[in-house]
């Protein structure tokens, strides 16, 4: 099979077997990878009434048919299970290189099931799989324990899990290749839950096309286009968003409720004028988007990965912290031990509201959380990974914080039970649409329609090019038509910013593995990605009822760029729902499922 290993391991950690099975083709074809094959491949496996850190939970790594490949940007890796955090389908995607890795040993993924009598690590290499002891690294640091497996695999590529995975925290995030980070949904716990503390991939195996000359000129020409289209990405990282974002009232502050802020003290400017930093790219990357950051900590220089913008907003402005020098210091401190920074950011942010608010006095917490203050927001970060304190409760999340409080539920800053991330649903409509709609909740990388409409990312041929973006008026299909193209490049596994139009994707995959693939075929495979997850989570909950935003993020701003705009979906859900095939109870109905070739997996549910 041009494109892939052919191969995927299933662990079974509880027997300490390991399987090697053939990829079914007819999977392959319907499914690509990444994600959207996890999906298909947990649902084979029956275990969907497992509870997410019970051992039946499959936890699923996964590469698709453009990692190792000279594709642009195409070196990511999934990771998948149901989320500890929301309940619900839990994916979250990485960079780097351990997915190339992975593949090059031989793979196309991992499907982990069962609990380890003690900690173990994967070692994979040649498409097989051994499990090794894993004693002498658990309580490891994820740095320390990428250090010490790389000290026996020097060629290997590690991806592990830190204290907070350990210790079962509902955000706690996979680590790999230094500081990237799989850090949504809460995958880590599933990981720590299976006594897994790491999987080490190293090989030497080469991906096979069915065109190498064509398939190599073409990616060599989307590559120079994608260099020129991200060199704000490669001189500021994605921090040279704030300022844009800024102006457009999509940086929210003070836990969602503030719009205007003193945004140059936390720039991608600031940054490069007040630090020394350095490009970091992964495997086979034109932007090198990531940042190599010197800071002083423990009165020693020292060189660490650079926070992104996502991490500098969540525990900056959205805690109304505006020390850049902190930011940086506990993003590094979230990376070692572990933790998604958006849903850790979000909740430190959520005790600073409810008690700068006065709705919840600090005897409720144990200590005083007040705005701002960086030391404070270290000691929670460590607390909330090791458990301790009022760290227990805020490292469930705002959902369960704001039930555990007795406080309106519509304050917590959360869809399906993920935080929302730091691009505000009140600056972009189809951004409002496509959080309270996602797979797998508030998630602004599987439908960042912001781009859309900044102009960033149009196909005038699938009908993305911006507009009005306070309207959803005549737009919904172009919503749902971004929803499908990420569920694409979650199956590929490219990164977003090297998101090609799709009739070019089309081209590159049919060069690669021989088979014709066309515009409309790609997008079909995207919807029928997007409608399975839907149908896990119909399974697990999941209804119309849901697919909204709480009135903390949709309440109007007075201030900002987005000031007077607040968010009101009923009318947009309605069309949403007659586009998608779905019925009024947010189910695909029978044609669309017979249509996508789903009929018989949703008989499964």
């Amino acid at each position: 099979m041009h494109g892939y290993m052919g191969k995927i391991a299933f662990v079974d950690l509880n027997r300490e077997q390991v399987e090697i099975r053939e990829l079914d083709p007819a999977l392959a074809r319907n499914y690509l990878g990444g994600s959207a094959l996890a999906a298909r491949l947990f649902l084979d496996l029956g275990a969907q009434d497992a509870e997410p850190l019970a051992p039946e939970n499959p936890l699923i790594f996964m590469t698709g048919p453009l990692v190792g490949t000279v594709a642009p940007s195409a070196s990511r890796f999934a990771v998948c299970a149901r989320s500890p955090l929301t309940g619900i389908w839990g994916e979250a995607t990485s960079g780097g290189v351990f997915g190339v890795r992975l593949k090059m040993a031989g793979l196309d993924g991992l499907v982990i099931t069962g609990r380890a009598a003690g900690p173990v690590y994967l070692h994979v290499t040649g498409g097989q799989v051994s499990i090794q002891p894993a004693d002498k690294l658990w309580g490891l640091d994820s740095y320390a324990t990428q250090q010490a497996l790389k000290a026996q695999h020097p060629r290997a590529s590690v991806a592990c899990i830190g204290p907070a995975g350990e210790k079962l925290v509902p955000m706690a995030a996979v680590m790999n290749d230094a500081g990237r980070a799989a850090g949504r949904c809460g995958l880590g716990a599933v990981m720590g839950s299976k006594n897994l503390k790491a999987v080490v991939a190293e090989g030497q195996e080469k991906v096979t096309y069915a065109d190498f000359n064509t398939f190599k000129m073409v990616s060599d020409f989307a590559a120079e286009q994608v260099r020129q289209a991200t060199g704000t990405l490669r001189h500021y990282g994605t921090l040279g968003y704030l300022d844009v974002g800024f102006y457009f009232g999509d940086v929210p502050a003070r836990y969602y409720t503030a719009g205007i802020f003193p945004a140059e003290k936390v720039t991608g400017k600031r940054l490069r004028e007040d630090f020394v930093v350095k490009n970091s790219a992964c495997f086979g990357c034109q932007t090198a988007c990531g940042r190599r950051v010197k800071y002083v900590m423990d009165g020693q220089t020292v060189s660490v990965d650079g926070p992104e913008y996502e991490t500098v907003v969540a525990f900056g402005p959205l805690c109304d912290n505006y020390d850049l020098a902190s930011v940086i210091e506990i993003n590094h401190l979230c990376n070692r031990l572990g933790l998604d920074t958006i849903s850790a950011g979000a909740s430190i942010a959520f005790a600073m509201y409810l008690q700068g608010e006065g709705l919840v006095p600090a005897e409720r917490f144990g200590r005083a959380i007040p705005w701002g203050d960086a030391a404070v927001i270290k000691q929670l970060v460590e607390d909330m990974a090791y458990r301790r304190g009022c760290g227990q409760l805020l490292g469930q999340g705002t959902r369960v914080m704001a039930a555990a409080l007795g406080v309106d539920p519509e304050l917590a800053a959360q869809v399906k039970g993920l935080e929302m991330p730091m691009h505000d649903p009140r600056a972009f409509a189809g951004q409002a649409l496509s959080y309270a709609t996602g797979p797998r909740g508030a998630c602004h990388l599987r439908g960042d329609f912001y781009l859309v409409d900044l102009g960033l990312y149009t196909d005038e041929k699938t009908g993305l090019t911006p507009g009005p973006r306070h309207s959803l008026s005549g737009r919904v299909d172009a919503v749902i038509t971004l929803q499908n193209i990420r569920e694409l490049d979650n199956s590929l596994l490219r990164c977003v910013f090297a998101s090609l139009p799709v009739d070019a994707t089309a081209g590159l995959l049919g060069l690669l593995t021989g088979q014709p693939w066309t515009v409309e075929d790609l997008l079909k495979a995207g919807e029928r990605s997007f409608n399975l997850k839907r149908l896990l989570n119909n399974h697990w909950g999941v209804t119309a009822a849901g697919d909204r935003l709480p009135r903390i993020l949709s309440q109007a701003y007075a201030d900002g760029g987005a000031a007077g705009q607040a968010v009101d979906l009923t009318a947009a859900l309605v069309e949403y729902y007659a586009l998608r095939g779905w019925d009024g109870s947010g189910r695909p109905d029978a044609n669309k499922l017979a249509e996508l070739g789903l009929g018989e997996l949703a008989g499964r549910l």
